[in-house]
């Protein structure tokens, strides 16, 4: 069986290693030396001055929101997980979606100032598939109408934007390190900015609020992760270059054998320096993938509509107008399976099939 997604595992000696010294210590959550110390070299790591390891990267979201004080109308995109629309949902805000760029699968820019009304207050944008969006474009029409900008990057541990780390962008940009990403700490996630001001709210939203043992700054809510998770998270940075390359030879031998294929890929700027966190695919039709899907099932494969559905069509937003590329796109767009030890023959095999299902 092949699945779209496997876990990375470190040696198992390494991660009892670190097991141990928690045994040792008995320090098992808040905030402790091996939390500390995987949130210094995830800092060091992505280039970042100020970086927050948390529960998963939903809460990372919630987090974000809270500390950047916004509120009313967040323009969003239709095209990412659903967390990243449940997150504006779930603290009492309201979702307005903007239409995705066909070629990149982020957020268009161009679309982004004719849905601003006096009750937007941020933009929260995703870097689709690790793929950053138009950060420059962004910031701008943030900066020229006093928005916020969250950046969702989820996928996008390792990527880099004319040279930078992604996450330098943005007030906030939050990423998840679930067991299937690229990098995990089984689960988890961090929030990141580059603002000492906002940090400080981050670090008390963080724990319930607390400033001191009897204090509390102000509400805040359970965001902590534990010694185990951030043992894991030790174990796998130092494989994290490894796995970057692997990901790249995959994604190669896909372009290679999926060349006679009738499909489009979300287009890289070749100035990103990419992650290849996914190896996406998008057909001429929802019939041609839904026969790929199929085809790919008889042969005990199994890759991902993701992302499906379009988010404006949750039962739980209301919106305004129809996404039309989203939701042409989400219809026919499959996740192949990627992960560090999945191996060329399994590649080639997997591509045959969707050959032998485009030529039925």
């Amino acid at each position: 069986m092949i699945n779209v997604t496997k876990p990375f595992l470190p040696p198992r000696e390494e991660f009892d290693q670190y097991i141990n010294g928690i045994w040792s210590r008995e320090w098992l959550t808040n905030n402790g030396p091996l939390v500390n110390e995987l949130e210094l070299k995830l800092k060091e790591y992505l280039d970042v001055p100020h970086l927050f390891f948390v529960s998963n990267g939903t809460i990372a979201l919630q987090i974000a929101i809270k500390a950047l004080g916004v509120k009313g109308e967040i323009i969003t995109t239709p095209f990412s997980y659903v967390a990243t629309t449940s997150c504006i949902c779930w603290e009492g805000y309201t979702p307005v979606f903007v239409d995705i760029c066909p070629r990149t699968l982020n957020i268009n820019p161009e679309l982004i100032e004719a849905a601003i009304t006096p009750e937007t207050t941020a933009i929260l944008a995703t870097h689709v598939y690790g793929n950053p969006c138009d950060v420059e474009a962004i910031d701008s029409i943030a900066s020229k109408y006093n928005l916020k900008v969250i950046y969702d990057g989820a996928h996008a541990f390792g990527t880099k934007y004319n040279g930078r780390s992604v996450f330098k962008y943005g007030d906030i940009s939050t990423i998840s390190f679930h067991a299937t990403k690229l990098f995990h700490t089984i689960e988890g996630g961090a929030v990141i900015t580059q603002d000492a001001s906002v940090a400080k709210e981050i670090a008390h939203i963080r724990n319930f609020g607390h400033d001191g043992p009897e204090k509390f700054y102000s509400i805040g809510i359970n965001g902590k992760n534990s010694e185990f998770h951030a043992a894991m998270g030790l174990c796998n940075l130092k494989y994290v270059n490894q796995i970057l390359q692997r990901r790249k030879e995959l994604s190669e031998r896909y372009d290679l054998m999926l060349k006679p294929l009738r499909i489009t890929k979300p287009f890289i700027e070749s100035k990103e320096e990419f992650n290849h966190a996914y190896y996406a695919i998008i057909f001429e039709s929802e019939k041609a993938l839904l026969k790929a899907i199929d085809t790919l099932n008889g042969v005990y494969t199994y890759p991902r509509r993701y992302f499906y559905p379009s988010l404006d069509k949750l039962n739980y937003v209301g919106s305004e107008g129809e996404m039309k590329v989203a939701g042409s796109v989400s219809s026919r767009v499959l996740c192949l399976p990627l992960y560090q030890d999945l191996s060329f023959e399994e590649i080639d095999m997997i591509s045959r099939a969707l050959l032998r299902a485009q030529n039925y």
